[in-house]
């Protein structure tokens, strides 16, 4: 059964995700436009290889890392937050993977068949919602969670990543607004499961 604390913290990110996603729509176009008119080719070197190491094999790597090392320390709180932090991941993308090939949303750098096209296998009708921010969202905000000074100070990972998908013209605003949702929305719901949330152990405590 959900505490009243888990029930507002549901209807604050429904209410807040809602504004924001429709601000996100209305500014499209607007943003679309302004990253086409501020290209550059180190900005896009850049942004390619953040993309290229901001999917989610990259993060599900640290995560079997960290949680390895955690688990050899006998450190079980911390290897329970890795674990989760993996399944956020994973469970994340795989969301974003199963609603963009149904949506079928064209990507900003399509030119033919441009907007929502329904279930489409091809990528480029892959846009709505960005699989890099979904994922690495639901990894940082999983680990905010837990402590929320890690988290916020490697919130600008996913936060860079998102720049990254709109640079290349891969997502529209809303594609990497709505991922985001997704990523926290799994956070949110692996934070209050009874894995993560187990009690600590006495031999824990004192570490």
């Amino acid at each position: 059964m959900q505490t009243p604390r888990a029930r507002f913290a549901w209807l604050w990110l429904l209410v807040a995700g809602g504004l924001a996603l429709g601000l996100a729509f209305w500014f499209d176009a607007a943003v679309v436009d302004w990253i086409a008119r501020h290209q550059s080719r180190g900005a896009r070197e850049l942004m390619r290889s953040v993309s290229r190491w901001g999917d989610w094999p990259s993060h599900i790597i640290v995560g079997i890392v960290c949680a390895a090392i955690a688990y050899a320390r006998d450190k079980q709180r911390l290897f329970r937050v890795f674990v989760a932090m993996i399944l956020a991941c994973a469970i994340a993308g795989m969301a974003a993977r199963v609603i963009k090939v149904a949506a079928g949303r064209s990507r900003p750098s399509v030119q033919v068949d441009v907007g929502w096209n329904g279930p489409r296998l091809s990528s480029k009708y892959h846009a709505f919602p960005s699989g890099h921010t979904a994922a690495s969202t639901a990894f940082f905000v999983t680990l905010a969670f837990f402590s929320w000074r890690a988290g916020a100070a490697l919130a600008v990972i996913p936060l860079l990543i998102a720049l990254s998908r709109m640079y290349v013209r891969a997502h529209h605003l809303s594609d990497v607004v709505f991922a985001a949702l997704i990523g926290v929305a799994v956070a949110l719901a692996i934070s209050r499961s009874a894995f993560l949330t187990k009690t600590a152990t006495p031999a824990e405590t004192r570490t």
